[in-house]
């Protein structure tokens, strides 16, 4: 009956429709709602796959010194840090490491010597060094500026050889007991040389060369800095951020030494 009546009445037909509409709206306001539930997801997952899963110093390569981009010249102090050639050598390449890092261990014993041996000896470039320690290792390269404190910088570039060689290839090093010894080694006065590591007075390069490095752009080592020393005493020039040997470095230097 109530059939009959929905499909053969006028009002019956005036009621299907209106049954027909409402069910159409409710059914369109509820795919409304899914789609914008759906739709907020995406967005979420989107915004989460848009966070970089590298390292910052990947994110960093990928998007830096694109061909279409040139560097940015930096500029900071070198004044007071270990140095190695002509000091008043203009052409200056910084080097920010630590003893600590498997890539830097790999970086002084094949790269580092090419560089000292091509550039450095013949006096051609001066070489500087800002540690960039991490916990573990800050009493190394404070042990490295206690010996540059008592012998000047070729005290600090045998102690630094001494760490170097006894860095192990996944970044492991001697410990502050060991230190001591390789003062000794080194032929420096072992109470003065204990006494200094004792005090932390580096507490403060250490501070000075970490703003420095967060200044320029600085997030993983080893990282090369090549510019021109001015009579202030600071470089200014670019970050080597995709130098990782010795051909790589050679290419950069070159085209400063032909300028």
């Amino acid at each position: 009956m109530l059939a009959k009546f929905l499909f053969t009445s006028v009002p019956g037909a005036i009621i299907l429709g209106a049954l027909i509409v409402s069910t159409t709206i409710l059914v369109a306001i509820r795919s409304l709602k899914s789609n914008n539930s759906v739709a907020q997801n995406k967005g979420t997952n989107i915004a989460q796959a848009a966070q970089p899963t590298q390292a910052p110093s990947q994110v960093l390569a990928a998007t830096t010194n694109s061909p279409f981009e040139a560097p940015k010249s930096k500029k900071f102090s070198i004044t007071g840090d270990p140095l190695l050639g002509e000091k008043n050598n203009k052409l200056t390449l910084v080097g920010f490491s630590d003893y600590g890092c498997p890539q830097c261990k790999k970086f002084f014993t094949e790269v580092l010597p090419e560089i000292r041996k091509t550039y450095v000896d013949s006096g051609k470039i001066k070489l500087v060094y800002k540690d960039l320690p991490i916990p573990s290792t800050a009493s190394l390269v404070g042990a490295a500026l206690c010996a540059k404190d008592q012998g000047g910088d070729s005290a600090y570039f045998k102690f630094h050889d001494q760490l170097v060689a006894n860095m192990k290839s996944d970044g492991t090093n001697v410990t502050a007991d060991d230190l001591p010894a390789l003062a000794k080694k080194t032929n420096l006065n072992v109470t003065t040389f204990q006494k200094c590591l004792d005090s932390s007075k580096f507490q403060s390069e250490f501070e000075k060369n970490f703003a420095v490095a967060q200044d320029i752009g600085i997030n993983k080592i080893p990282l090369w800095f090549l510019g021109k020393t001015n009579t202030s005493g600071e470089v200014e020039g670019t970050i080597l951020e995709f130098a990782q040997t010795f051909g790589d470095l050679k290419t950069a230097i070159d085209q400063q030494l032909s300028q």
